[in-house]
């Protein structure tokens, strides 16, 4: 039996329907807005997986071309590996949805969201996001706190509930938000500048509108008879954890404590603790270890949990407040375009900036739009193995690196300058060196610094910062610049980045309810003071961008000119444009508006090819005088070249001052003569020599005294 209901929101309906497709997967759900359409579907196995210690949730969201009426592009036509949106957005339905699963829940579980209809407003990442929830709580599946997702924009100062593809493109903000009805549990954010209090108010106002589309979640249910499939709450076996607190608390307490040292030192001692519980239970059989293996985890988290809360003390030693020690430098490499190393504690990222041109873009295909984009910025963020003293396969970015790259590259879009200004493609590559809690922040860093480096005039320097919360009922602690363990039994991660005047880029993921605004205010001002105070130790190092661009990177220069001389420009088959390349060794580039980037590391080369250009492009002028060759003779007049392709008329009558009877008599082809432009009309130009004559006659009477002169009165 089909069941579905209806909400309006942001002036188009949003529909739920379930029960009509992929009715034998756990849980299925279609998702409508405008004319987009995205099923999502939910299933689940019913055996455990033995012998591990996470919650095996796999998510994938795929956008078939199909959607939006488009064939593939390239030799195999049909989809092959995820692109990096459907990575990202993949990530983005996960994040909030893996949390609200019961703790000890082992069985694999697989969501998948397929975009079945695409339009061009209304965005199906947003939705599938809403649509797994829904096909997990309409399950068996042991779901049982609906979420949903909305987009908030931020349009002449008012704010608004997803808003189309269009409006966000003029958007200062770009709002994910997903929520329950108790509070908000996932945020991802790219803004220009926004104050603090106005993205409060953003959250608040879309955790309002998240509320009435979890509400037809809840009336879905209402009509059907779900049982949820039971799970055992966590146990423990209660005298094995006494006699490890008793033996081994004292120990793991102090090796916890990475004040004494390094975090491989930290993470040295706790392997000897668990190598002496290990030791002490060298008869036990697999399953009492794996028991032990449990509460040792447990220990280590109530220990922190404790330590913060109660004694107010982090593991490190620092106040709730307080950076890391914070050290960068610039010009790193020799070769690079700009370089930067930024280290804060014990991550640092080594950040290098690339300058292109207009070849260099990256042609995205987007879903909504039929030409795709071009991306003229792009930040690609690497985690080797080695940055955090572990042997691993280097393999191509999986979604952690490309989730943690689009996060600094949506905070540094703010404050790239624009084309017109500066008609660079720009690459920033973050390699992180050491790890331990927000190398995405200090990417954020070391590419401000890696960006200025190159000379590129950004708009303002941008930080980040992570922020952590750890809460349990009323009692709280916010945490500034979170490293590993308090990442890891924290409640929040909380990145913000911007600049000294507002926030540019926002991530959020909360492991539990309850999370107010107040929190969240007072999270954003302490985050605010720390952003202004990294900031400040950024501007130590470089205050600003440099004044010229790197002498390794490609020189652009732009030249203007009419459409209509495109193809003059470009030549017949590409003729022209592949000779001046030729002759000149630049690269040019020609926009559909006449703008014609010419790039080149030899600065007379660009000249050389500049004056090629305009010499291709330029028109007569009335009242300018030219140095022209004859081409033609004709009885009526000569035509005489006087751009290169561009000839003019100069009539018989206007080749001398006195009347002459024939054209040959005064000039012949190939002769060279200084002619003026009394008139265009179309393609016909109007030459005089006549008048040229007459000027000269004139100048040279008023040299020697002639009657109009000042002497001869």
């Amino acid at each position: 039996m089909a069941y579905s209901a209806s909400i309006e929101m942001g002036g188009r309906t949003l529909t739920i329907e379930t029960g009509r497709w992929a009715k034998q997967a756990g849980g299925s759900a279609v998702v409508r807005y405008g004319d987009t359409v995205v099923l999502v579907t939910a299933c689940s196995s019913f055996e455990e997986r033995k012998g591990i210690d996470f919650f095996p949730l796999t998510v994938d969201y795929r956008e078939y071309n199909y959607a939006a009426g488009k064939i593939p592009g390239g030799y195999i036509k049909r989809e092959g590996r995820p692109s990096e949106k459907e990575t990202l957005t993949s990530r983005q339905i996960d994040r909030p949805i893996r949390p609200l699963f019961p703790e000890g829940f082992r069985c694999e579980t697989q969501v998948i969201a397929l975009v079945l209809s695409a339009d061009p407003d209304n965005d199906p990442d947003i939705m599938s996001i809403t649509g797994a929830s829904t096909a997990l709580f309409l399950s068996e599946i042991p779901f049982e706190t609906p979420i949903a997702a909305l987009r908030v924009g931020l349009i002449d100062n008012q704010l608004v509930v997803n808003p189309n593809y269009a409006d966000q493109k003029r958007s200062t903000l770009n709002l994910a938000v997903v929520g329950s009805e108790d509070g908000i549990v996932m945020v991802e954010s790219g803004a220009s500048e926004i104050s603090e209090e106005k993205m409060v108010e953003a959250l608040e106002f879309g955790h309002a509108e998240i509320k009435k589309i979890v509400g037809l979640q809840r009336s879905l249910a209402a009509q059907m008879n779900i049982t949820k499939r039971a799970v055992e709450p966590v146990k423990y076996d209660e005298v094995l954890k006494a006699e490890i607190e008793a033996k081994f608390k004292a120990p793991l307490k102090e090796a916890l404590d990475t004040s004494r040292g390094t975090k491989l030192e930290s993470q040295a001692r706790v392997k000897k603790v668990k190598d002496d519980l290990k030791a002490s239970l060298a008869d036990a059989d697999e399953d009492k270890l794996a028991e032990a293996k449990r509460i040792f985890e447990h220990l280590s988290e109530r220990l922190f949990r404790d330590d913060i809360l109660e004694a107010r003390h982090r593991p490190d030693s620092r106040p709730f407040d307080q950076i890391r020690t914070i050290t960068s430098e610039v010009a790193v490499l020799p070769r690079t375009h700009g370089s930067a190393i930024f280290t804060r504690g014990e991550t640092q990222a080594l950040v290098t900036t690339t300058l292109g041109t207009a070849e260099d873009v990256q042609r995205v295909d987007i879903l909504m739009e039929a030409e795709g984009i071009e991306k003229r910025f792009m930040l690609h963020y690497n985690f080797p193995p080695f940055s955090v003293g572990e042997v691993g396969r280097m393999m191509g970015p999986g979604r952690r690196e490309i989730g943690h790259g689009a996060l600094a590259e949506r905070a540094l879009s703010a404050v790239i300058p624009a084309e017109e200004n500066f008609p660079y493609t720009i690459r920033v590559v973050s390699d992180i060196l050491e790890s331990n809690g927000s190398s995405s922040m200090a990417t954020i860093c070391g590419s401000t610094l890696a960006l200025m480096d190159a000379g590129v005039p950004i708009k303002s320097p941008v930080a980040g910062i992570a922020m952590g919360l750890v809460k349990d009922g009323d009692r709280y602690a916010i945490l500034t610049d979170i490293a590993g363990a308090e990442d890891h039994y924290g409640d929040m991660d909380f990145k913000v980045a911007g600049t000294a005047e507002g926030i540019t880029a926002l991530q959020m993921d909360i492991k539990i309810s309850g999370v107010t605004a107040q929190i969240m205010r007072e999270a954003l001002a302490q985050a605010r003071t720390a952003r202004l105070f990294i900031l400040d130790r950024m501007k130590e190092t470089l205050a600003a961008p440099r004044p010229a661009i790197s002498p390794l990177a490609p020189r652009i220069f732009t030249v203007q000119i009419k459409t209509d001389k495109i193809r003059d420009v470009i030549g017949p088959g590409g003729k022209v444009i592949r000779s001046i390349i030729e002759q000149t060794g630049v690269k040019i580039n020609v926009n559909d508006d006449g703008k014609i980037d010419i790039a080149a590391t030899d600065e007379e080369g660009a000249k050389k090819a500049i004056q090629m250009i305009k010499d291709l492009t330029a028109e007569a002028e009335v009242g300018k005088t030219y140095v022209g060759r004859v081409t033609r003779i004709a009885d009526f007049g000569a035509f005489v070249e006087i751009i290169p392709g561009t000839d003019g008329l100069l009539h018989i009558s206007e080749i001398d001052e006195q009347r002459i009877r024939e054209v040959r008599d005064v000039l012949k082809e190939g002769d060279t003569v200084m002619v003026k432009v009394i008139g265009v009309e179309g393609n016909k130009i109007k030459l005089s020599r006549k008048a040229v004559l007459r000027e000269q006659r004139g100048k040279s009477g008023a040299a020697h005294g002639g009657p109009h002169s000042p002497k001869a009165d």
